[in-house]
């Protein structure tokens, strides 16, 4: 059936339109927009990755709610002109109609049982949630791996030399193994200060199509470390941007460190043993070690006083000899173009090169002639730190540890259970700090967990604001625990754990769940009005069959505008689930909860929104007569 409609008629119908949907469509917007807050509110690593999403999504909604309700109604006015077809007409939503409104007359029919199923699966998710590990990022794929594998503090320069060839070699003969760079020791800036026995290799591996069969990244590691087991040397496996990452933020150089503070090297080295000691054998900790702040290797020359004064020598002179031998003395600068460099001068390596040579070094006297160091100081080999690590005005130890196979969640919180069993008490004016990324899913998760019932009033004042009713809010609002079924559901049987990037999904999910309840409450609600202009409002006059038979209208009649915005989200989600390369293992678990969240969300608002809205306008009709 055909309409001819006057052109008065047809604004007149638009303008009705608009403003049946326009408050709902905008508020919406507003709500979605407000469960984004959290994620502006993050800080860190966390803050830097997210808020770009959530202010490109912000801008675009404000843009659209204003969009929608000022431009979209004129363009309807000025493009949807001749006959117009009732909706009915459309054989894809005719279709939609015939499958859905039987089902929904059934839910009707069995109200109590279609909230008991529903509860049932609410409850059967919790469990499922709690089950879930737990981290703060989700591993990004770098393509490659660097492997950083510490040895004895006093390792002298050609041993590590030999060890970095050794292993590089043995890293090159693993098929997936592409190239392999190697360095000890510091780079040529102020910024780097590694130590001699610290070794950093990054290795490039060959795309997976190359591999062989059933390998995994794992598997290479596996593989890999079994292979670099070498006297004297604790491996170390990661990759190299999350390593930078890791090391700027929380100063160390591995997924987890355990910080010892304190006033004593040697106390807190030992503190740090036994820490080590107790974390042996917690599955999922891999790459043990305890960062060395005792065994360095030095060179004391101590001034014989007494004797310098007999050979008429200063403590400057003797220091002028060890200075320009070891150390080398600048000489001079030579410019070339606009590079400058200094010529230093120093012993031969044959001169310096053990503790006896040292000792026969001449020092040139005035009356007696050149004289042996050790005539006028002792030269021997003391012990102290290699390196001294201080932060907030504190010394500072660190057992460092990766998480490899296992959740960083339940690996860190086992560790602490069994410290707090093992080591009761810690010497006076010492104690301990986790650190890592288990430091950044600590401050991740406080922010959330203080904001999220905050955001949660704000979306039920909006949702207040737009139907003037406590009940309809609450009715929209229950829409969020039942979108997390799907969420969860999803999210645990794709074996990925709950992070930062998984919360972000969940926050996004609660936006788009109440914007499909908001629709199904407005129309439900026009359907109620529909109801009340044809038999009055009074329960003498509207009997429980007559609530159903609207109820059922603006649930069915205005099936297609729900799953339009249902089906547009779903559409740019699905394809993330087959995507690959470089960064899709970290939008996978934002897109598993968004999509397995809005399925059940639509299944809750198509299905069970207006079993709720029946119960509770049969009750004011009970209560109230109207």
């Amino acid at each position: 059936m055909q309409v001819n409609l006057t052109a008065a008629e047809r604004l007149a119908i638009i303008e009705r339109s608009s403003k049946q949907v326009g408050p709902g469509v905008f508020f919406s917007t507003i709500v979605t927009i407000a469960s984004f807050l959290p994620v502006f509110l993050l800080t860190g690593m966390e803050g830097k990755l997210f808020s770009p999403l959530a202010w490109t999504k912000t801008f675009i909604l404000l843009v659209d709610a204003f969009l929608a309700i000022t431009l979209t109604p004129v363009l309807i006015a000025l493009i949807l002109k001749g006959r117009m077809k009732p909706e009915s007409a459309n054989p894809i939503t005719r279709s939609l109609e015939k499958l859905y409104t039987p089902v929904l007359k059934l839910c009707l029919r069995w109200r109590k049982a279609t909230l008991a199923v529903n509860v049932i699966l609410l409850a059967i998710s919790i469990p499922m949630m709690l089950r879930l590990g737990t981290e703060f990022m989700p591993p990004l794929d770098e393509g490659s791996l660097l492997f950083m594998p510490v040895t004895l503090p006093d390792v002298s320069n050609s041993e590590v030399k030999r060890i970095l060839q050794v292993q590089d070699k043995i890293i090159a003969s693993v098929p997936e193994v592409s190239h392999v760079l190697g360095k000890a020791g510091r780079a040529s800036t102020a910024t780097d200060n590694s130590p001699i026995s610290m070794i950093e290799t990054i290795i490039l591996l060959k795309p997976k199509s190359e591999w062989r069969e059933g390998m995994d990244k794992n598997d290479i590691i596996n593989e890999l470390n079994a292979r670099l087991q070498i006297p004297g040397v604790v491996n170390g496996w990661t990759q190299p941007i999350i390593n930078r990452i890791n090391m700027l933020s929380t100063g160390v150089r591995t997924d987890v460190g355990l910080k010892v503070y304190g006033q004593n090297l040697d106390t807190i080295y030992s503190v740090a043993q036994l820490l080590k000691k107790e974390l042996e054998g917690i599955e999922g900790i891999k790459d043990l070690y305890v960062e060395p702040i005792t065994g360095g290797k030095y060179l004391d020359v101590v001034v014989k006083r007494d004797e310098i004064g007999r050979y008429g020598l200063s403590v400057d002179d003797v220091n002028m000899l060890v200075e320009s031998a070891l150390g080398g003395m600048i000489l001079t600068t030579t410019i070339e173009g606009r590079q400058r460099f200094t010529v230093n001068a120093r012993f031969a390596q044959d001169f310096r090169n053990n503790l006896e040579a040292l000792r026969r070094l001449q020092v040139q006297t005035e009356r007696y002639g050149p004289i042996p160091l050790e005539a006028v100081a002792d030269v021997r080999i003391s012990e102290g730190p290699p390196m001294i690590n201080s932060e907030n005005a504190m010394l500072r130890g660190t057992v460092l540890f990766n998480v490899r196979e296992r959740d960083l969640g339940s690996t860190v919180q086992d560790a602490m259970r069994k410290l707090d069993v093992a080591v009761q008490q810690l010497p006076k004016g010492y104690f301990i700090e986790w650190s890592g990324q288990w430091e950044n899913q600590i401050r991740a998760s406080r922010t959330l967990r203080l904001i999220l019932p905050i955001v949660l009033v704000i979306i039920f004042f909006v949702l207040y604001v737009t139907y003037h009713s406590v009940k309809e809010a609450l009715i929209t609002m229950i829409t969020v625990p039942f979108a997390l079924i799907g969420g969860v559901f999803m999210v645990y049987f794709y074996g990925v754990n709950l992070s930062v990037a998984v919360a972000v999904g969940f926050i996004a999910l609660f936006g788009m769940a109440i914007e499909t309840a908001m629709l199904m409450t407005i129309y439900l609600n026009e359907a109620m009005q529909r109801l009340v202009a044809e038999k009055g409002n009074s329960k003498e006059t509207i009997t429980p069959a007559d609530l159903r038979e609207w109820v059922i209208w603006g649930a069915a009649k205005r099936l297609r505008p729900k799953l339009m915005t249902v089906s547009v989200s779903l559409f740019g989600l699905i394809p993330i689930l087959w995507a690959t390369g470089v960064g899709s293992d970290v939008m996978l678990p934002i897109t598993l909860p968004l999509i397995g969240g809005t399925i059940t969300s639509t299944i809750y608002v198509l299905l069970v929104t207006p079993v709720v809205f029946e119960m509770t306008r049969e009750r004011e009709l009970r209560r109230q007569g109207k």
